[in-house]
């Protein structure tokens, strides 16, 4: 039987493909695992979700660089950080169906903390518990399973024209620190950033979009000099919580803190916190926090055989930067928006379903409805309105006629739109109108001229 989150977490679902958030991938030719498509909505709120993040760490800062780097890199960009060797999961398979299965996440599900294990140690739990496949068949041996996608450049099919879908966006940044230092000469601590899309083939993706095989990524590379690192992590660590609280609009009571044991850290991190999301399926990863002191820099310069360093005129020396890595994947973000923001409730004789999206991130900010639609002195007025919203909030505005008053209204508050401005009688005799608000359901009467105010100051 489905527990109250299963249901939560379907209705969400649900939602999301009704109403034109998330469709699944491919979905008319039966799907492809680990693939979604976002609709019209969900373009929206993801765009509006990435303009917030671009503005409060790059156009708000007086010390970040933009970087939009190449998808696919010279495979040597992969061997040179280890990705070839070591960017794997904990992989077994079914002896029949030969289907794969992440090993930490079946030991999970049956009660056992993977944390820190090693293949080894996996591979002995499984077969102490004598766990099964899915399909109830006996499990092969614990074996890692490299998670880039392989594809091929050019016009030769050998060894050499083998190259990576990129599984992070960090090291198109790293392999261009030398082009941003000869170009602008920055001054340390500085930063480059990235918005973009990775790529990692997921052994089990799920949890609708929380896992995927094709991610977008926001990451920066924040570069320092050693002694400041402990500082600069903290100071991050506070910039990301409010970033996430109080300009996406998340709820605090629904994050946590994650530290990362010695064991459970990657090779090149020296410290690693996760900012935890309460999701219907769990407290999960949705920020991540790195100090990867300069590992990348140096492989980079041992690798390619070009010095990745930082010049310090006052003191006459060279040096490679350490690093602190703020990074978030958008689909995660979206997900946890449409999570904390789902509401049911009850309001007048009806029960309804809302997002309780904040207005910053709502990818229609007002709805405009002529109260009804075969009045053409209504409609046209309500059109004039509509215009006017549309020349400052562009796509963020939406006209509906469609069906009556009240079924617009529960239309615009399952999609999460903060306002319903409706045009009746009595805007054609004085240019006031309904302004209906989505939490409350209160109403009030404002003057047009007063919309376009309100609605910024809400922003």
């Amino acid at each position: 039987m489905a527990s109250e989150k299963d249901k939560i977490m379907e209705n969400i679902i649900s939602l999301a493909k009704r109403r034109g958030f998330i469709f699944q991938g491919s979905e008319i030719y039966g799907g492809l695992a680990g693939t979604w498509d976002y609709g019209p909505l969900g373009v929206g709120l993801k765009k509006n979700i990435r303009d917030l993040w671009w503005k409060t760490f790059v156009d708000d800062s007086d010390d970040m660089y933009g970087i939009d780097a190449a998808v696919l890199m010279n495979s040597k960009v992969w061997e040179a950080t280890g990705h070839v060797a070591t960017f794997t999961d904990p992989l077994v398979e079914d002896v029949k169906t030969k289907k794969r299965y992440r090993a930490d996440h079946l030991l999970e599900e049956n009660g056992v903390n993977p944390n820190g294990m090693s293949l080894s140690q996996m591979d002995a739990e499984i077969k102490s518990h004598k766990l099964k496949s899915p399909d109830g068949n006996m499990l092969g041996d614990v074996r890692h399973f490299n998670m880039m996608f392989q594809t091929k450049v050019g016009a030769t099919d050998d060894s050499s024209s083998v190259v990576y879908l990129r599984p992070e966006t960090a090291q198109g940044m790293f392999v261009n620190f030398k082009n941003v230092i000869d170009s602008f000469h920055p001054k340390l601590p500085f930063g480059l950033a990235q918005i973009g899309k990775a790529f990692r083939n997921e052994i089990t993706p799920g949890n609708f979009i929380f896992r995927l095989r094709e991610l977008e990524q926001m990451e920066i590379e924040y570069f320092i000099r050693e002694e400041e690192w402990a500082g600069q992590f903290n100071s991050w660590l506070g910039r990301i919580k409010e970033f996430l609280v109080k300009i996406i609009g998340l709820s605090a009571d629904h994050l946590s803190e994650y530290e990362h044991s010695d064991e459970e850290r990657s090779f090149y991190s020296k410290k690693t916190v996760d900012i935890l999301f309460d999701y219907p399926f769990g407290a999960k990863e949705l920020y991540g926090l790195a100090y990867r002191t300069d590992y990348d820099l140096k492989k980079h310069g041992e690798y390619s055989s070009v010095p990745l360093e930082y010049f310090d005129e006052k003191e006459g020396k060279r040096f490679s930067p350490h690093v602190i890595e703020p990074a978030v994947g958008v689909d995660r973000i979206v997900l946890a928006v449409l999570c904390d923001a789902y509401r049911e409730d009850q309001m007048g004789d009806e029960k309804r379903a809302y997002l309780k999206l904040s207005p910053k991130v709502a990818p229609i900010k007002a709805a405009i409805f002529p109260l009804l639609k075969n009045k053409p002195e209504l409609v046209n007025k309500a059109r004039d309105v509509y215009k006017l919203l549309k020349s400052d909030f562009h796509s963020s505005v939406m006209f509906d006629d469609n069906g009556n008053i009240g079924k617009r209204y529960r239309r615009q508050d399952e999609i999460g739109t903060p306002f319903c401005i409706t045009i009746d009688f009595e805007t054609l005799s004085d240019d006031t109108v309904t302004l209906r608000d989505r939490d409350s359901g209160k109403q009030e009467r404002i003057k047009i001229s007063e919309l376009t105010v309100l609605l910024k100051k809400s922003l």
